[in-house]
C-alpha cells in the first residue's frame, strides 16, 4: 500500500479470518484503508474481485505462522489463481511467489507449481527461481515477468 500510494490499489486475499483481521488492523493503523481491499476467500477467486490490469502480484504460500497448519494453500487453487492473474498482468508486470516446500503439502504444491510455470510460453513470460543452496527445504522465490 505504501508503494502504490493513495492513488493506487491493493487487493489482499486470505482464507483465514484471523489473517484478514490482523492485516486490516495494520492497514488501518498505517492509514491505507482507502487503498487496500481485503477478501476472506482463496486466491483462486481473484477474477471474481479483480478485473483491472495489475502491475504486480505476490503469493505467500503455505500456512499462517502461528495459525492452523492444516489450513494451507493448495496446488490447484494456486495454479488457478496464477492462471487467472496472468492475463491481467500488465506488460513488464511481475508475479512473486514465495514457496514453502518444508511440509508435505508444500512439496506437492512446489511440484505442481513448477511444472505449470515451466510450461508458460517463453516468448511471453520469463520465469526464474531464487533458492538457498546451504539450507534444507528452505522457502524460495519464483518470479514471473510478463514481457513488454
Amino acid at each position: 500500500a505504501q508503494k502504490v500510494g493513495l492513488n493506487g490499489r491493493v487487493y489482499g486475499f486470505d482464507i483465514q479470518e484471523q489473517a484478514i483481521r490482523a492485516a486490516a488492523e495494520m492497514i488501518s493503523e498505517k492509514g491505507y484503508s482507502s487503498v487496500v481491499q481485503l477478501f476472506c476467500t482463496g486466491h483462486e477467486n481473484l477474477s471474481d474481485y479483480v478485473s483491472e490490469p495489475i502491475d504486480a502480484m505476490i503469493f505467500n504460500l503455505g500456512y499462517l505462522p502461528g495459525g492452523d497448519h492444516n489450513i494451507v494453500t493448495r496446488p490447484e487453487s494456486t495454479v488457478k489463481a496464477i492462471n487467472e492473474g496472468l492475463p491481467l498482468l500488465k506488460p513488464g508486470g511481475l508475479i512473486c511467489i514465495v514457496v514453502y516446500p518444508g511440509h508435505a503439502s508444500g512439496q506437492q504444491e512446489r511440484q505442481v507449481l513448477e511444472t505449470f510455470l515451466q510450461g508458460l510460453d517463453k516468448k511471453e513470460f520469463c520465469v526464474g527461481k531464487l533458492d538457498f543452496l546451504n539450507r534444507e527445504s528452505p522457502p524460495y522465490v519464483i518470479l514471473v515477468e510478463k514481457g513488454q
